[in-house]
């Protein structure tokens, strides 16, 4: 790992055993971007890669230099206006109104290790051996503004983790109306872009469209992630699979509104923008402040889309989610939500929880409904004290019952939100987010506290930090159950309505960072009407976020397998539920609800007194073998094998330990067929050299075997012999013998 710099050519190579970043000064002082991909030697003089050509129809910086524009320069931090068309990282408006700026070398920084970003989720070092930073500093010689690109390579893995900061050096008020995080122009359009959208209840799925001159984007300005996309996207080679192939993933660190978008110009060039969502967005920077953009991050590979997510697994499991259960095997708990729903009493869910102790159970998490006048969803939100009448000794009280009978206990919040029938809202009335003297909108009967308020997270911490230092509770269900909308806080001026947005995002973070920094050893799980804010921003603060809402095994193959690109299977919040599915309706086998569930955190979500006895005792199986797997399944190295998404209606993925002796292959057909062909699946990750016997028939074969000549799948209907169902699914657990057969 090493960043070099040429003072001659002034040129900065960012280097590992995997990736090569290169990029160098322009004549005039603009950043240009020389080379992103595979790993190449080092050379004094990269300025070859560098291209100028008269074009007809071009503008041109300077009279006397007839080939100087920036329209077909590929740049690192293109701003729009001054010879470049395409759209522009950042955006500033002066106060005479002009929108133009230059930002041009000044200086650089080379450091080790990793800075931090104050106030804001980033992947981090803890030793500064493990990376490098590069400060690149720019300044704008009109209006005073200075510019920092940060640019941070790992030691391995082709990862640079970059993002922007502006400071208003200037006599005058600036306004930033657009500020990216991550400039990337690459010099052809030969990809396809990946993205993962959806809905509530069928969120990450995964989508591919060819790059064509134009531009393509997903993004959200709904105040969150949201369940119809993720602020991630693939470019990857027409001929890159699973195995083999160049892809970039493009990764941002937030959980706020953003853009991920693909411009090409008609030249087949191709810009990368990603960022905060410049819709609404405008930020007023005073003379003296500073804006810090989130963190994006790149990450390359010619090994092909597994290999790709492997790397965003080991970041985002070690070295972005923090503290003590980044890398701790996640408790398998029981939830009562969709057992009871709002109808519960304390005798009920003590009854739910022996039963669950009696099975293997480990925590018991108590979900919405527990606090102020919260019977149903009009009413209690924003009153987080626990109702007398369904919990005489309140939450102090239960929790010490259910730790008596040997579980530990969790709570359900959902902070950011509040009832007008609530005390907090008759009290605060002004304290949502409302635009004057225009009705307000509600989802689900709730309506968006002002976070971007300090008083209003002030409010809000106190009453859960009480709860916490008062009650036995090891783990906290983080909910988020609407879009903002009617956005604008009666705290900020006119001229500050467009950070409302981000202000929010930030009081989010802020709350998150008091809560896990004054209880470090309880479990957050992010959660926003299931995944509509399972992003990077949260991993930081909560290791695991709820999935999805849909419970459904059948939906959540899709589900898990899209997440999967980017987040790592220790980070997917996943449960048995009771059929038929409360979502979808369907009947599934419980032992393919349980096989889907295990490449996850674990749980169940019913009422385990409602089975019958001989499904008590599969799930005191199920439990009894997810303590004995959980380490694997959570932290091993994931494979996807086949995806739900293409094909024969087949899903079949893997999990490997780091000394390859253990993997556990999941295979699950979603319906079932008439006389089937024979099938193989052709495993990943394992010793060739290792012999491997297989829990489902005995047999040992090679790794080398399983990988190249594969595992044997054929359904066990295929010949009509045996009777079995739709939804079916089958684990084979592969085991190395402890000696090398060669």
């Amino acid at each position: 790992m090493s960043i070099l710099f040429n003072e001659k050519t002034r040129t900065f190579h960012l280097c590992n055993d995997s990736v090569s970043y290169i990029m160098t000064v322009l004549p005039r002082g603009q950043m240009a971007q020389l080379y992103f991909g595979r790993k190449i030697h080092h050379s004094e003089d990269f300025s070859h890669l560098l291209e100028f050509s008269f074009r007809p129809m071009t503008s041109y910086l300077y009279e006397n230099d007839g080939d100087y524009t920036l329209e077909h320069i590929s740049q690192e931090y293109g701003v729009f206006g001054s010879t470049d068309y395409r759209d522009p990282a950042a955006e500033i408006i002066h106060k005479n109104g002009s929108r133009i700026s230059d930002f041009r070398y000044d200086s650089f920084l080379i450091q080790k290790g990793k800075p931090c970003l104050p106030g804001l989720p980033a992947t981090y070092t803890e030793d500064d051996s493990e990376a490098q930073t590069l400060t690149l500093i720019l300044k704008d010689p009109v209006n005073g503004l200075m510019l920092k690109l940060f640019y941070t390579i790992f030691s391995e893995g082709g990862i640079i983790a970059r993002s922007a900061a502006f400071m208003n050096e200037g006599p005058e008020d600036l306004h930033l109306s657009r500020a990216m995080s991550l400039c990337m122009d690459l010099p052809d359009r030969n990809y396809e872009f990946v993205h993962f959208s959806g809905a509530w209840g069928r969120e990450r799925h995964m989508k591919t469209r060819v790059l064509e001159q134009g531009i393509q984007s997903v993004g959200s300005v709904r105040g969150h992630s949201s369940h119809n996309h993720n602020p991630f996207v693939i470019l990857k080679r027409p001929d890159a699979t699973e195995f083999q192939g160049e892809a970039i993933g493009f990764s941002l660190v937030y959980s706020g509104n953003f853009l991920a978008q693909a411009e090409v110009s008609t030249h087949d060039e191709t810009r990368i923008l990603l960022g905060i969502h410049p819709h609404w967005f405008d930020w007023k920077l005073e003379p003296g402040e500073t804006f810090q953009t989130p963190e994006a991050v790149m990450v390359y590979t010619d090994k092909g889309l597994n290999h790709m997510s492997q790397t965003f697994h080991k970041l985002y499991q070690t070295r972005l989610a923090r503290g003590y259960w980044k890398d701790k095997a996640r408790p398998i708990l029981i939830n009562n939500w969709e057992a009871t729903y709002f109808d519960f009493t304390e005798e009920r869910l003590m009854e739910i929880a022996s039963k669950a102790k009696s099975c293997g159970v480990e925590l018991f998490v108590l979900d919405d409904g527990w606090f102020g006048g919260r019977r149903h969803e009009k009413a209690g939100l924003g009153d987080w004290v626990a109702n007398p009448g369904l919990l005489p000794e309140g939450i102090t009280g239960l929790a010490q019952k259910i730790e008596d009978i040997g579980l530990k206990f969790g709570l359900w919040f959902e902070p950011e939100m509040v009832n007008k029938d609530s005390d907090l809202y008759r009290k605060h009335p002004d304290w949502i987010l409302k635009v004057p003297d225009r009705s307000s909108s509600h989802g689900r009967f709730q309506y968006v506290l002002d976070f971007s308020r300090t008083e209003v997270v002030d409010c809000i911490y106190e009453m859960m930090e009480k709860i916490l230092s008062e009650a036995k509770v090891s783990y906290i269900k983080w909910d988020m159950n609407r879009s903002i909308t009617e956005c604008y806080s009666a705290a900020l001026p006119a001229d500050r309505q467009g950070e409302v947005f981000h202000r929010y995002i930030l009081g989010v973070y802020d709350l998150y960072e008091r809560l896990t920094s004054k209880f470090p050893k309880v479990l957050f799980e992010s959660c926003a009407s299931g995944g509509a804010r399972f992003d990077p921003g949260l991993l930081y603060y909560a290791p695991q976020g709820w999935t999805s809402d849909d419970t459904d095994a059948a939906e959540r193959l899709k589900i898990q397998y899209g997440t999967s690109y980017c987040y790592p299977v220790s980070s997917m919040g996943s449960h048995v539920s009771v059929t038929p599915n409360h979502q979808v309706f369907r009947y599934t086998p419980l032992h393919t609800r349980a096989n889907v569930a295990y490449f996850g955190t674990f749980g169940y979500e019913l009422d385990l007194n409602k089975l019958t006895e001989d499904e008590q005792e599969e799930v005191k199986e199920q439990i009894k073998f997810m303590k004995q797997y959980r380490r694997l399944f959570q932290f091993g190295t994931f494979y996807r094998l086949k995806s739900p998404f293409e094909g024969d209606g087949t899903t079949a993925w893997m999990v490997v330990s780091d000394d390859k002796k253990e993997t556990i292959v999941g295979v699950y057909k979603i319906l079932n067929g008439a006389n089937m062909p024979f099938s193989r699946l052709f495993l990943k990750g394992l010793n060739p050299d290792f012999r491997y016997s297989n829990s489902v028939d005995g047999r040992t074969h090679y790794g080398d075997e399983l990988m190249n000549a594969g595992l044997i799948t054929t359904s066990i209907n295929a010949g009509q012999e045996i009777p079995v169902c739709d939804f079916d699914s089958g684990l084979f657990i592969l085991k190395a013998e402890n000696e090398l057969s060669i």
